[in-house]
């Protein structure tokens, strides 16, 4: 059966040099009740002419004429216009001329005395080649659809997969091609060994990851699970496991989806975080000693108290070098000490009792940590001692008095391979810092350029941390190049807006640190969802949607000055409890978050995404103006407008 033609206005184009004839066509066509715009020529020229400009739907062509012939003009539609279907209509014509025209192209032809066939000809002459337009497009959609899901597919990194339930079990697993990348392992041995999936995990997490399936196999919804996995080639890697379960109208569950992402990276980072900031508070807080005491024995006290306390290390002790015994004499300590200190014996001297952290930091001054308490030969003399208090690495700086090396503050850390050499240069300013400070007790005209020294040192160190925020917030953009810069210019907003607000300068700098990486949990979306250049599913959308939560993980128990987890938990709330994840409302959403809020939808609708251009500032203040009050907070809001409007606030770039 004919696909019915459109009800279209059609242009036909007639090639006839009888004007009587051409009348008699056009009544033809309206009697069958087309409806048409057409133009008569009768020269090649003005035809050419015709099918340039008038852009005509179909063709009907006499195939006598004085100077120009249907078969020329049949042959000129197909060369240059061949999607225009052509019908010829003439008089009387031999059946051999007429099988010659529609082996050259012609859909039909229509001989005059017989012209209650042109408007069912015409109809299905248009019908077909809509039709086959139809059928190309479709099958350019298809090979263009296979073509990109191809590409996805070979340059997949997350490892995603597919488990189907039946009465509770699973029956049938599906990876993709990615398990490679993450695991080491194929698709093919994951299928030959059900169990590969639960041997590969770390033996220290398979309590973990069996727990969280179990309940998944209840349809219980569980948020990501981080763990450990041992590859092929037998390097341990961290990563994190998101699902989605599938059920039916009943509650029953029918399969689950995954990604598992290799995060060893972003544990590095957020490790390397950790340690800095623990620094950065010790730092801190031995400043705030320094500053505070007025003798030696209580400013070791202190600093020993602060290095566990703020640092979070197991136990620190201050030693100070006895010339006559060429032995190290325990002045303080603070922590799990447990009688270490009396059942060991350090030496300055370059022998066995003498090569461990503090001998050595006094003997050489100079900071000297020991990462293998198990293993390092240098620790051999205290090893079975200190592992028995959980000792595993230590780190022991030099304290000077005068330029002269008098002792050594001795800290310890639970973990093994705590110490880095990036760590050495803040710690080298902790040891001046300390050193300067005996020197101070004895030069009270010296104190004021200490506070200088220590103010530049503060500033070193929140460099550092703002440095280290930094690589955490580019490990997502590096993965989004359309959100690339986002979070920087989202963090001058914000603290600008919190300062407009009246705020203190630690709050404000609180909001910016947060801004800098609210966005951080991305990294545990799939890369393609980030890029991609059409409207998300609901299922994607999802997935979308726990980078909020998931940043809150990876920050929450990383010690900040500020309430930071929150803000990045809290950023997609909204007063009405429109937003997400938890549906907060009001006063119960953190006030830095509802500044975050604000600067973030100004930055996202602004600039430019892969499924839209950037809507520009005008837009942007339009909607949180509209919004005002009822998602976004209205002090926010105000304080934004009159940056922007006001007082010419613009994004800096980089």
């Amino acid at each position: 059966m004919d696909m019915q033609v459109e009800q279209a206005i059609l242009n036909i184009l007639l090639l006839e040099d009888v004007p009587a004839d051409a009348e008699l066509i056009e009544n033809a066509l309206r009697e069958a009740g087309l409806s048409f715009t057409a133009k008569r020529v009768d020269t090649c020229e003005a035809f050419i002419r015709a099918l340039e400009e008038f852009k005509p739907d179909i063709v009907l062509a006499d195939y006598n004429l004085p100077t120009f012939d249907g078969c020329s003009a049949l042959k000129i539609v197909r060369q240059q216009f061949p999607t225009i279907p052509v019908l010829m209509v003439t008089g009387a014509m031999g059946d051999e001329k007429a099988i010659d025209l529609l082996k050259l192209g012609a859909r039909d032809y229509i001989l005059k005395d017989h012209l209650m066939r042109l408007g069912p000809a015409v109809q299905h002459a248009i019908s077909e080649e809509q039709g086959i337009r139809a059928r190309k497009a479709a099958e350019k959609a298809l090979h263009d659809s296979e073509a990109r899901y191809r590409r996805i597919a070979e340059g997949l990194t997350d490892y995603q997969y597919t488990v189907l339930i039946e009465n509770g079990r699973a029956v049938e697993t599906t990876q993709s091609p990615a398990c490679m990348v993450v695991t080491g392992y194929k698709a093919e041995e994951f299928a030959a060994n059900p169990h590969l999936w639960i041997e590969m995990v770390a033996p220290e997490d398979r309590d973990l990851v069996n727990e969280q399936v179990r309940k998944i196999l209840l349809g219980t919804e569980v948020p990501p699970m981080e763990h450990r996995i041992i590859r092929k080639d037998g390097a341990l890697r961290w990563v994190r496991d998101t699902t989605i379960l599938f059920k039916n109208a009943s509650g029953k569950l029918l399969s689950y989806d995954g990604v598992i992402k290799d995060i060893t990276k972003q544990k590095q980072s957020e490790a390397r975080i950790q340690k800095l900031t623990r620094l950065y508070a010790t730092l801190s807080q031995t400043n705030q000693v320094i500053v505070r005491t007025t003798n030696r024995q209580d400013l070791f006290c202190q600093i020993c108290e602060k290095a566990v306390t703020h640092g979070k290390f197991i136990m620190a002790w201050v030693g100070l070098a006895d010339k006559a015994t060429r032995m190290v004499r325990p002045v303080c300590h603070y922590g799990a000490e447990q009688d270490y200190l009396a059942n060991i014996a350090i030496s300055t001297d370059d022998i066995p009792e003498g090569r461990g952290p503090t001998g050595t930091s006094i003997r050489e001054n100079r900071v000297c940590y020991v990462n293998n308490f198990i293993s390092d030969e240098r620790i051999r003399p205290w090893q079975e001692t200190a592992l028995k208090r959980g000792f595993y690495s230590s780190v022991a700086l030099p304290l000077r008095l005068k330029g002269k090396v008098i002792g050594a503050l001795t800290m310890y850390s639970a973990e093994l391979d705590f110490f880095d050499a990036e760590q050495l240069g803040l710690m080298e300013e902790m040891s001046d810092d300390i050193s300067f400070a005996l020197d101070g007790f004895e030069r009270e005209a010296q104190r004021q350029q200490a506070k200088e020294e220590r103010v530049i040192a503060l500033g070193k160190l929140q460099k550092a941390l703002e440095d280290s925020i930094q690589v955490a917030a580019s490990i997502g953009e590096m993965r989004d190049p359309y959100t690339a810069g986002h979070q920087q210019r989202v963090s001058q907003l914000a603290a600008a807006i919190a300062i407009e607000m009246g705020l203190s300068d630690a709050q404000a700098e609180g909001i910016r640190f947060g801004s800098l990486i609210h966005d951080i949990g991305k990294i545990g979306v799939p890369a393609e969802l980030l890029s991609k250049p059409s409207r998300l599913s609901p299922l994607e959308m999802q997935l979308i949607q726990t980078h909020s939560k998931a940043g809150y993980e990876i920050i929450k128990n990383i010690e900040f000055p500020w309430p930071v987890a929150q803000m990045i938990l809290q950023h997609h709330e909204r007063l009405d409890g429109s937003g997400y994840p938890a549906g907060l409302k009001d006063s119960d959403i953190l006030l830095e978050a509802r500044i975050i809020a604000v600067a973030d939808t100004v930055e996202a609708m602004s600039s430019h995404r892969p499924y839209r251009p950037g809507l520009g500032i005008d837009a942007a203040l339009a909607e949180i103006t509209a919004a005002s009050g009822v998602r976004y907070d209205p002090q926010a809001v105000e304080a934004c407008i009159r940056l922007i409007r006001d007082k010419g606030f613009a994004f800096k770039p980089g």
